[in-house]
């Protein structure tokens, strides 16, 4: 499935995070974007990880956002 990668500032509900490891052979973190919080600058994110826990991030420079495509029905 082929992906864009968007800004903090272009983030919505349905896109992925993905989180980077900090050390060497860490895998990265993968959460889906539930909602997106605060004004424009100053965001915060609800998200779902891969184990199901639910939490509100601030998500950093590691983190990339990639928002999948949709086919066309």
């Amino acid at each position: 499935m082929k992906q864009e990668i968007v800004s903090r500032a272009e983030a919505r509900a349905g896109d992925i995070v993905e989180i980077t490891g900090h050390s060497v052979g860490d895998a990265p973190r993968r959460a889906e974007v539930l909602g997106v919080l605060g004004e424009s600058g100053h965001e915060r994110f609800r998200v779902r990880w891969e184990d199901g826990h639910e939490s509100i991030s601030f998500l950093g420079d590691d983190a990339r956002i990639h928002r999948p495509e949709h086919k066309e029905s």
